[in-house]
């Protein structure tokens, strides 16, 4: 007999650790599903939206569910709806996996591979503000397939050609003192304008690549960039926004996030999408553990997750068994599910 979700709660734990205190629970079969921390706000949207089209949905079927949701947030292109499908869809698969008694990266691909390569990303750190040697020491000795990070603009800066000198020249000074290529991430910060002005002064092979420059996805400008350094997108890449437009540009990384993209359900359709295409996959941290199962799975197409080192080891503490990264890798658990069981529960 198939199991079909009889019920779907949303609970808030653990208050004091951050904004993201909430998990969705799917029950069915005496069995649990869990996927957070989330938001508030996106528990809310469950409750309010979601939970209902949910129930009677098959546990097995994570295509007839994802479109059940789909249909329930019709229009909405919200970001908040966007990663409540994504968390319903991530606690089905935990859910399955439990039933199925076998990690998810099992259901979605036999065998995945064991352990998962991570890069290390420090946002918290701009290296425009000088070279943070404690933190150059702690990544260099970790293991890491390489690191990430901030390369902010000075808002107040009227002199835009002497900020974007500034930029590049932390850039050449982190080099030297990483003894590797580090990728940079702007944080939604730059404008086209900008970008071209630093771009003038940079040699594209000194960085890995460089992230989300401009606060809205602008793919004709992205185009553009993308001729003249290593351009990565991907992590606002929300459930019903044009993924193959995206992936049609000339990439280093497709950054998406696993539950923000609609969760994991869409998530691989995506992978695959972006390796047929040959673009490398990396996957953006805030949604770490799906994202090391799907990594898992595909090896061939995913070389690496993100790790946040500044705040995904306070979300690890939600969590019944947290994800502890070691040399640079993480070790996916044998344990049934996804993984993301809170820890007072």
């Amino acid at each position: 007999m198939v199991a079909r979700i009889e019920a779907v709660r949303v609970v808030t734990i653990l208050a004091g650790l951050g904004e993201d205190a909430t998990f969705v629970a799917l029950h069915a079969a005496g069995t649990i599903g869990w996927y957070g921390p989330v938001t508030a706000e996106i528990g809310q949207y469950v409750e309010a939206v979601l939970a209902q089209p949910a129930l009677g949905e098959p546990v097995n079927d994570h295509q007839s569910l994802h479109a059940a949701l789909s249909r329930a947030i019709r229009a909405d292109t919200s970001v908040v709806a966007s990663w409540a499908v994504g968390a319903v869809d991530c606690a089905a698969w935990d859910l399955h996996g439990q039933l199925a008694n076998v990690p998810v990266a099992e259901l979605l691909a036999a065998p995945p591979r064991r352990r998962v390569p991570l890069y290390a990303s420090w946002l918290s750190i701009d290296v425009a503000n000088g070279i943070p040697v404690a933190a150059v020491e702690l990544v260099n000795r970790d293991g890491w397939q390489f690191t990430k990070w901030g390369l902010r603009k000075d808002p107040a800066t009227e002199d835009r050609t002497a900020e974007a000198v500034r930029l590049v020249a932390a850039v050449r000074a982190l080099a030297p003192a990483l003894r590797q290529e580090a990728a940079f991430d702007a944080v939604f910060t730059w404008d086209p304008e900008f970008a071209c002005l630093f771009l003038d002064e940079l040699d594209s092979a000194s960085v890995r690549w460089l992230e989300d420059p401009l606060p809205q996805c602008d793919l004709e400008v992205y185009e553009a960039l993308a001729m003249s350094i290593p351009l990565a997108l991907g992590e606002r890449l929300l459930l019903h926004a044009d993924a193959e437009a995206m992936l049609g540009l000339k990439l280093q990384a497709f950054t998406l996030d696993v539950v923000g993209c609609g969760g994991l359900t869409r998530a691989a359709d995506l992978v695959t999408a972006a390796y047929m295409r040959g673009v490398p996959v990396y996957p953006h941290g805030r949604s770490f553990v799906p994202a090391v199962h799907l990594a898992a799975a595909y090896p061939d197409a995913i070389a690496a997750v993100e790790y946040r080192l500044q705040w995904e080891p306070v979300r690890q503490r939600t969590y019944a068994q947290p994800w502890l990264p070691a040399h640079g890798a993480i070790t996916v658990p044998r344990s049934p599910g996804l993984g993301t069981t809170p820890r007072s529960c």
